[in-house]
């Protein structure tokens, strides 16, 4: 499990020491409508939530929580999931705490994430899929070097509802400049 630096954070694997900030994730409506997590009603839950992004061993995803590096507080979380090492490819996908919104947390994850996919995984594509709802998700994609692809109808299942959205397909390969 590698840590990865960019200008404002350290991101790193996902530790008990994390619950709190993740409690705090998986509770903010805006994550619960656009990421799928399970019900989080303590800090065990998200204690058990941080181990589990923390084991990488079935080589199936990879995770990291956000740091800042001032604070050394958490801030985000992002995944690397979908590994298809036959295919080469992956998708990813990112939360990020609300005091920590606007200030580039999710394009510098998505990129250094990304990156390392690329440089320690040898994969080839990378995709980020979005609600077409979603247009933070969507300036994210662009900042961090993932170029528009199309729209997939009906792609992207609403969580907590019956509900579905259109998706938008971004793709971010290896000679695609990042941030």
């Amino acid at each position: 499990m590698e840590r990865l630096l960019t200008a404002a954070l350290i991101l790193r694997p996902p530790a008990e020491e994390d619950a709190p900030e993740a409690y705090e994730l998986m509770n903010d409506p805006d994550v619960r409508l656009w990421n799928p997590t399970r019900d989080c009603p303590d800090l065990a839950t998200a204690e058990a939530w941080c181990r589990d992004g923390a084991d990488w061993s079935d080589g199936s995803h990879a995770t990291w929580h956000a740091v800042d590096q001032e604070t050394l507080r958490m801030v985000g979380n992002v995944s690397l999931f979908a590994i298809d090492t036959d295919d080469r490819v992956a998708k990813i996908g990112y939360r990020v705490l609300p005091a920590a919104r606007g200030r580039g947390v999710a394009r510098q994850m998505v990129d250094a994430v990304t990156r390392w996919a690329f440089e320690s995984r040898g994969l080839m594509r990378v995709q980020l899929e979005h609600s077409v709802h979603n247009e933070a998700s969507c300036r994210v994609a662009g900042a961090a070097g993932f170029v528009y692809e199309g729209t997939a109808r009906s792609a992207y299942a609403v969580p907590g509802s019956d509900r579905r959205d259109d998706s938008h397909i971004h793709g971010r390969l290896p000679d695609d400049p990042g941030l």
